[in-house]
Order: C-alpha cells, then sequence, then structure tokens
C-alpha cells in the first residue's frame, strides 16, 4: 500500500511539474491566459506547490487582474512552511505589483521585508529607493494640489468679499442718491407752499429772494440734518463689512 501511494504522489508531481513548465512557456511567449490556465491546472494536482502559486500570482498582475494576484501573494507571504528566500520573493514581487498601482506605501513595505528575508537581493534594494523618491514626490504632488484648493478658496473668498463691498457700496451710493433726489423735490415743494402762503399774506406780492432768511435758514438746517443723517448710515455700515472682511486671508 505504501508503495501504491508513493506512486500516485509521484505521478501527481510529475503532472504539477509538466503544467508548471507549461504555464511558463506561455508565459515566455506572452500568451498570459493560457499560463493562467496551466497554472491553475498544476495547483488541482498538487495544491502545495509554491512554484504553480507564484507563477499564477505573476500571471495574474501581468493579466492587470491586480486584486486576485495580490491576494494569492499576501496568502504565500504568511505561509511559514515557505524559506526565507521564497517568502523574499513574494515580497518582492507583491511590491513590484504594489508599485505599478502607486501605492508606493504599501510597496515600501513589501521591499523592506524583501530585503529582510533575503539582504543580499540588490533589486529590491534598489526598489526599495525608487519607491521611496517617488513616495515623496506623491507627498509633495498631493500638497501642492491642497495648497492650489486653499489658494482657490482663498481667492474666492475675496472675490466675494470684494463682491459684497461693491453691491454694499452701490447700494450706497443709490441710497444717497435718492436722498438727494428726495432733498431737491422737498427743496423745491416747500417754497412752493411757504410761497403761497406769503402771496396770501401780503397780497399775492412774493418776498425778494423767494423766501424770507428765516425760510432759508430752516431749509438749510433741515439739508444738513438729512445729510448728517445719510454720512451716519453710510459709517455704519462701512463698519459692518470692516467687521465681516475682518480674516487675514
Amino acid at each position: 500500500l505504501l508503495l501504491i501511494v508513493c506512486g500516485e504522489s509521484s505521478a501527481q508531481k510529475l503532472k504539477e511539474r509538466r503544467f508548471v513548465r507549461q504555464g511558463n512557456e506561455y508565459f515566455e511567449e506572452s500568451n498570459i491566459k493560457k499560463s493562467i490556465e496551466s497554472y491553475q491546472e498544476a495547483l488541482k494536482h498538487d495544491p502545495n506547490s509554491f512554484e504553480a502559486k507564484f507563477n499564477l500570482a505573476t500571471a495574474l498582475y501581468r493579466d492587470e487582474r491586480y486584486e486576485a494576484s495580490e491576494k494569492g501573494l499576501q496568502a504565500l507571504l504568511n505561509d511559514k512552511s515557505l524559506s526565507d528566500t521564497e517568502r523574499g520573493d513574494v515580497a518582492y514581487n507583491l511590491g513590484n505589483m504594489q508599485f505599478k498601482q502607486k501605492k508606493y506605501k504599501e510597496a515600501l513595505d513589501s521591499y523592506r521585508k524583501a530585503m529582510r528575508y533575503n539582504p543580499n537581493d540588490d533589486d529590491a534594494k534598489f526598489n526599495y529607493a525608487l519607491t521611496k523618491l517617488k513616495l515623496q514626490q506623491q507627498e509633495q504632488q498631493q500638497q501642492n494640489q491642497q495648497q492650489n484648493q486653499d489658494n482657490k478658496q482663498d481667492n474666492q473668498g475675496n472675490n466675494d468679499k470684494q463682491n459684497q463691498q461693491n453691491r454694499q457700496n452701490n447700494k450706497d451710493k443709490q441710497d444717497k442718491q435718492n436722498e438727494d433726489k428726495q432733498n431737491d423735490k422737498n427743496q423745491d415743494e416747500q417754497p412752493q407752499n411757504q410761497n403761497g402762503n406769503e402771496d396770501k399774506q401780503q397780497g399775492g406780492q412774493r418776498p425778494e429772494g423767494g423766501m424770507s432768511p428765516e425760510q432759508q435758514e430752516a431749509l438749510l438746517q433741515a439739508v444738513q440734518a438729512e445729510e448728517d443723517k445719510t454720512q451716519d448710515k453710510l459709517k455704519e455700515k462701512k463698519g459692518v463689512l470692516l467687521i465681516h472682511g475682518g480674516k487675514n486671508w
């Protein structure tokens, strides 16, 4: 019975090796679909084959099936039965896949593991240094984008503030013009009423100059009072704008 079991195991191993070699040939020919099928077939004959699992994850990566590839590599990386050299190769490939996706922080961690498992892996050292540089550039780019966004918001805030001030100034100017028109209207109407009264009192004769000195003085005081009131309103509104515009952009 022992001989039979050993014979079946050897046959399965031979089949696994044949499909792995076949998958490798397809891979070298860039026939990635076929290589994936061959590696999967090899795992049917030997589910624990490191080479079949490792090459399958690599082929999945080349097929841009990154999630499936990463899942397979992570499972291998956590396999305690592997040698340090094997785990170093897994970490290296995992780092390459993460680098391809611009996941630079994750890639740095993978290359660091690859160097820990295999301190003589010069490729892992080079890729680690390159990834660190890429990460710095990525962080600088993100910082610049954030700065540009902040500047854009600041400029928008300044524009809103300026537009608000312009609208308020226009409103104040319009109010002033309306008040001036009303004052002119009152000035035109008031002498007529006064003149009418004077005509009745003095038999139709208008006083020299159209108004008595007392009436002129009263009118000037009324106009000055309206002008003072208008200026007070303008100062009050201007003060509010300065308060709302107190943010240092």
